[in-house]
């Protein structure tokens, strides 16, 4: 099938879009200064203003959200009377894990095998890269047909809420007739995909005390209460026997009666080791898309080197429950605090304290704007016609969004397809994606102006 114009010049545009998120990869951007200087999301978000400035943006302007990070906003003005399009991605990153795991540097854009590694390449660093070459094309073929407005956030993955509550105070700011978030990503590498839904999430610290300060386990061990052993009962007590998440109160056995997820994918996807049993009943798509999932992110205990004979008198663990559309992340959060405090053992003393928070999201997959996007991934993907999916993952942004323009239609797409490996080692990203999800989002607002 012969490439359009349109088409050639998003093609001609790939080596500049490789550079750029080359430059922005290297960045260490995680908005977590405990892990890396808060310098390294203050430049990342510094360059993304420069280049939309030297883009053509106007009124470009670094905020400072209450979660003490910066989101970057930028304006394009299009024709008189045509409608406005926000375009959302986000520079901060996950932290790179174990460096030493990694192929190549995580923060070292590396070509290996027809993809791109590095930390963000996929999430969602390479977001912006497709909504800035669907506008640099488009520029080329007649000019952008819509206002843009232009959001890069700056805390997405830590879930603190800084673009929300900035949202909230300043409603006129990303006022907008359609929402592109491009921060999900296709069911597989050359399948068009948006996302129908998103599992909202909650963020706990648990904390277990029992004992004044640590023990000899010689002396003590046997009747001394040992805050770790508790812990570790309070954890299980979340996971049936068969691995479901078992939250006393919530619901756990809803159904996903659209495109389903054949278990031998999953596998391979998700990389489970030959002999290990996946967690749960039901279809995949139904753990997955329609459930609660709690996963614990991290414990605060003695490692391994190093350790003493010690019987522990605290230990702290950090968790994380996702919830599917239809309950409230609130609610949830109150269900798992009152869980995790009934389950401590021997009157061990236990503090939950809420990390972060957001709800799940439903978009309307009727609305005109997903009848043009549906014909734009279509010419895009060479006729394959767009799937719609649920995603696992939370943007709690989109609930934020929805109720604050109510008339504004959402759409999520972007580069986060299996391979990609998000919030893993050796993330990386599709070329072919980012050049066919550019083409099909310049496409798609063509079709919404009309």
């Amino acid at each position: 099938m012969p490439q359009s114009p349109l088409a050639r010049t998003v093609a001609a545009l790939q080596p500049r879009a490789r550079t750029e998120l080359a430059e922005l990869v290297a960045f260490k951007s995680v908005a977590d200064p405990a892990q890396f200087p808060k310098s390294e999301c203050e430049a990342a978000a510094n360059w993304i203003t420069d280049t939309l400035r030297a883009d053509g943006f106007q009124d470009v302007a670094l905020l400072d959200t209450p979660d003490g990070t910066q989101s970057v906003y930028g304006f394009l003005p299009g024709p008189a009377g045509a409608p406005t399009v926000l375009l959302y991605a986000h520079y901060d990153v996950q932290p790179p894990l174990d460096e030493t795991a990694w192929v190549s540097p995580p923060f070292e854009l590396t070509e290996r095998d027809g993809r791109w590694y590095g930390r963000g390449a996929a999430d969602c660093k390479g977001g912006l890269i497709m909504h800035l070459t669907a506008l640099r094309a488009l520029k080329e073929h007649g000019g952008v047909p819509v206002n843009v407005k232009v959001i890069v956030e700056g805390s997405e993955e830590q879930g603190t809420g800084g673009l929300e509550r900035y949202a909230e105070a300043h409603p006129d700011l990303l006022t907008a007739d359609a929402i592109v978030i491009g921060d999900t990503g296709n069911f597989r590498v050359g399948l068009p995909t948006v996302t129908a839904t998103l599992r909202g999430m909650t963020l706990v610290r648990v904390q277990v005390d029992t004992l004044e300060g640590n023990l000899h386990s010689g002396q003590f061990g046997g009747a001394a209460p040992d805050a770790l052993a508790a812990l570790i009962r309070i954890l299980d007590s979340l996971r049936a026997e068969d691995g479901s998440t078992t939250v006393t109160g919530l619901a756990a056995d809803a159904t996903w009666d659209g495109l389903q997820y054949a278990e031998e994918d999953f596998r391979k996807d998700a990389k489970v080791l030959d002999g290990v049993g996946l967690l749960g009943d039901g279809t995949i798509a139904d753990r997955i898309w329609a459930r609660p999932a709690i996963t614990v992110l991290g414990i605060d205990c003695p490692p391994v080197v190093g350790a003493t004979p010690s019987v522990q008198a605290g230990a702290r663990a950090l968790i994380s429950l996702r919830v599917p559309p239809g309950t409230d992340a609130a609610e949830a959060t109150k269900l798992l605090a009152a869980h995790l405090e009934t389950a401590a053992p021997w009157g061990a003393r236990v503090a939950v304290e809420q990390v972060g928070q957001g709800q799940a999201f439903r978009a309307d997959t009727t609305s005109p704007a997903y009848t043009s996007m549906a014909e734009a991934l279509q010419e895009a993907y060479d006729g394959a016609e767009m799937q719609t999916s649920g995603m696992g993952g939370s943007i709690p942004l989109c609930n934020t969004l929805a109720a604050l323009y109510p008339a504004a239609e959402i759409l999520l797409i972007g580069l986060s397809e299996p391979e990609a490996q998000i919030h893993a080692v050796n993330e990386s990203v599709s070329p072919q994606e980012l050049e066919r999800l550019s083409l099909a989002e310049a496409l798609f607002l063509r079709r919404y102006a009309g």
